[in-house]
């Protein structure tokens, strides 16, 4: 099967039959490739579960090595708005492909992202037909509130975690996304780690993997 979205996939060991998909979408600049290293703890404890990571659908205007879920060389909130909706459009292409492939539902699904991916992944699981399994977000934000409660058609749960010394996406951003959850009925928990920067250190990363491990009920 080919992707629409170049992706790095890591697959259970052994040949273990797929029950689960953990997407991973990377930051602003990065690739699959990147954020693919939190698999390499994940994975133990995540059985029967394959990790997703796809590039972005755009090469990164600031870094050409690297791939974009939208574009920021232009601060304009409706500019960057419209440029997330493309991304949208694409991953839930995407998402449509690995359903089909894996023979998988919403409910079999964990979005996950850093940064961008984060804001990405909070967008797709808000504006679906159906609840995925859950969302894990990493130094993000909601893009544009005022879109998105508009857009709001599903409500799957999600953890945001986020480092108390972050200066590339202000940690605010955690407080703001989870005032406009509960009050939009999405069930949500965050936590803010403390003394770190714009990156998923190990506490962050062992967080997520329980968060996920519970939802997934393993």
């Amino acid at each position: 099967m080919t992707f629409c979205l170049t992706t790095t996939i890591v697959k259970p060991e052994n040949d273990i039959s797929i029950k689960q998909v953990v997407i991973l979408l990377h930051g602003y600049g990065g690739d699959g490739k990147d954020i693919s290293m939190l698999t390499l703890n994940w994975k133990r404890f995540l059985p029967n579960t394959i990790f997703l990571c796809p590039n972005g659908h755009e090469k990164c205007a600031i870094n050409p090595t690297g791939y974009q879920w939208f574009d920021l060389t232009r601060d304009d909130p409706e500019y960057i708005l419209e440029q997330s909706k493309k991304a949208e459009i694409k991953l839930k292409q995407f998402i449509e492909e690995v359903k089909n492939e894996y023979n998988l539902t919403n409910s079999q699904i964990c979005l996950s992202g850093f940064s961008q991916g984060c804001m990405m992944s909070i967008n797709l699981g808000l504006t679906s037909s159906e609840n995925y399994n859950c969302i894990v977000g990493f130094s993000g934000k909601i893009i544009n509130s005022e879109d998105l409660i508009k857009r709001k058609t599903s409500s799957t749960k999600i953890l945001l975690i986020h480092g108390d010394k972050d200066a590339v996406v202000s940690p605010t951003f955690l407080l703001e996304a989870k005032d406009f959850l509960i009050r939009n009925d999405v069930e949500v928990e965050t936590k803010m780690i403390k003394n770190c920067e714009h990156h998923i250190p190990v506490e962050a990363s062992s967080a997520a993997l329980n968060y996920i491990k519970n939802n997934f009920q393993i």
